[in-house]
């Protein structure tokens, strides 16, 4: 690959060859890797995946955030699955966030909701039924330093009810789509 390196001791490298591939570096990390097929490298770009590993007790009538506990991966540490269950991105952009809750009720209301900085702004889904899943997608943005997401649930069965917990159940899911 051509090479384009900002060091700190020399200033700007390059380098060249004919592959038709230009790797930018910062200090010899890579940063982004260029061919004809776009930009294959992002260094810095946080990704997540984290799901529920155990059963939740939702009450009714009421908003509860899912505690999502586990990780599957967590490119910059951003995801807090001990104490506050959120998502706070350590780059301004805007974020592709996925989400998955599965409850077993029946002929109950339930809502799957985004919660940026905790306020609702995305309702996903509104669905009544005897067993679901529901799931939702949304491109938001983040300043990078304060914004934080959560997940929340909503059910009005009259009662309190377990959740279903697995990586394919309940999950909560984002990257970075673009930078601001």
């Amino acid at each position: 690959a051509s090479i384009i390196n900002a060091t700190t001791s020399n200033g700007v490298q390059t380098t060249a060859d004919n592959s038709g591939i230009l790797q930018l570096q910062s200090n010899g990390t890579t940063i982004a890797t260029i061919s004809s097929t776009g930009v294959s490298t992002q260094v810095g770009a946080p990704a997540f995946s984290v799901y529920l590993n155990s059963s939740q007790t939702l009450s009714s009538n009421t908003f509860t955030k899912i505690q999502l506990n586990a990780k599957e991966y967590d490119t910059a540490s951003a995801f807090d699955t001990t104490t506050n269950y959120r998502f706070t991105p350590t780059v301004a952009g805007y974020y592709q966030i996925n989400c998955g809750f599965r409850l077993d009720l029946s002929g109950t209301e339930g809502f799957l909701d985004l919660y940026k900085n905790g306020s609702q702004t995305k309702h996903f889904f509104d669905i009544i039924a005897t067993q679901y899943g529901l799931g939702g997608s949304a491109l938001v943005y983040a300043n990078g330093t304060t914004d934080y997401f959560e997940m929340y649930y909503y059910q009005n069965s009259g009662s309190s009810k377990t959740s279903d917990y697995s990586i394919y159940d309940t999950y909560f899911q984002g990257f970075l789509a673009r930078s601001a």
